[in-house]
């Protein structure tokens, strides 16, 4: 069950790539449930997620825990990449439609170079590779629908990271296997660019500050493939992690998550997140957004 237990009217006025436009909007704090890897407490590993004949199958055991979910309105400048692991900015994209974002070619052929440039001037990174997308429309309960679910893909309601340690080596060696020592000497990160289709009301996009979040309370966990894994972080739960979203979310909010840094000295080497419900927009239409990931390189 979940509450908005805190509204607070702010001015909107933070420094992105584009200007917010002059307005006024309430700040809502959120009381939700997250919810967290639920440990069988045995020394097993999680149960992999397995991705097939275009079929998720997540059967994981995941316990919720009730949290509040900051919302960021009139504060988005305290929040960056390394000291938090995420980060709101303002950009307007040329895609705009549903329509446009589910045309894999011309997501590929024009949003990502605008999301490439976006995360240059960011980052300061000297090279960005995206090497994948989820465009995500589908219902709440899409885990749920079985056989060719995947085409049906919606919100995440667990906490997460879509890359653990050594899962983004080995997304880099997958995508880079000729230059992959070299890459490996140098500071590398992975970071998502998600960004609404249309303004989010039902089943918000939280995001975790990563300096909240010890390494202890993060378990690696495959996804497998049919010729193929990727590694991630499932979370334990802990009362002291400190979560954040954006009321409202504009699809000219971009938010960019860290999943990955190789750089140890960083208070925020990735940052976990969760879709979560907000029982007062619970009837409204499925959320619609995009998210492409990148790797980011620094000489």
């Amino acid at each position: 069950m979940a509450a908005a237990v805190a509204t607070t009217q702010v001015p909107i006025a933070f420094q992105g790539i584009t200007e917010e436009p002059p307005q006024t909007r309430t700040r809502r704090d959120v009381l939700t449930n997250i919810n967290y890897y639920k440990d069988p407490g045995d020394g097993s590993l999680p149960m992999p997620i397995v991705i097939a004949d275009n079929t998720v199958k997540n059967e994981r055991p995941h316990i919720p825990q009730q949290t509040i979910i900051h919302d960021v309105t009139g504060e988005e400048d305290k929040y960056t990449l390394d000291s938090h692991g995420f980060q709101f900015l303002r950009h307007e994209s040329a895609t705009k439609s549903l329509q446009d974002f589910q045309d894999e070619e011309r997501v590929k052929a024009e949003y990502y170079p605008e999301s490439i440039q976006l995360l240059k001037e960011v980052t300061g990174a000297s090279r960005i590779f995206l090497f994948d997308h989820k465009t995500r429309c589908g219902p709440s309960n899409w885990h749920k629908l079985g056989k060719g679910n995947r085409s049906s893909r919606g919100p995440l309601f667990r906490a997460h990271v879509d890359q653990s340690y050594a899962g983004a080596e080995l997304v880099l060696r997958r995508w880079f296997p000729d230059e992959a020592e070299e890459l490996l000497r140098r500071r590398y990160q992975i970071i998502n660019l998600w960004r609404p289709i249309r303004p989010i009301l039902k089943d918000p996009f939280s995001v975790a500050d990563g300096s909240s979040i010890p390494d202890e309370d993060l378990v690696a966990a495959s996804i497998i493939y049919p010729a193929d894994r990727d590694e991630t972080w499932t979370i334990l739960p802990r009362p002291t992690h400190r979560w954040y979203y954006k009321h409202a979310q504009q699809p000219d909010d971009v938010l960019l998550i860290k999943c990955f840094d190789s750089d140890e000295g960083v208070p925020a080497r990735r940052a976990p997140h969760s879709a979560f419900e907000d029982v007062e927009y619970a009837d409204r239409e499925p959320r619609e957004s995009i998210e492409t990931r990148a790797l980011v390189f620094y000489d």
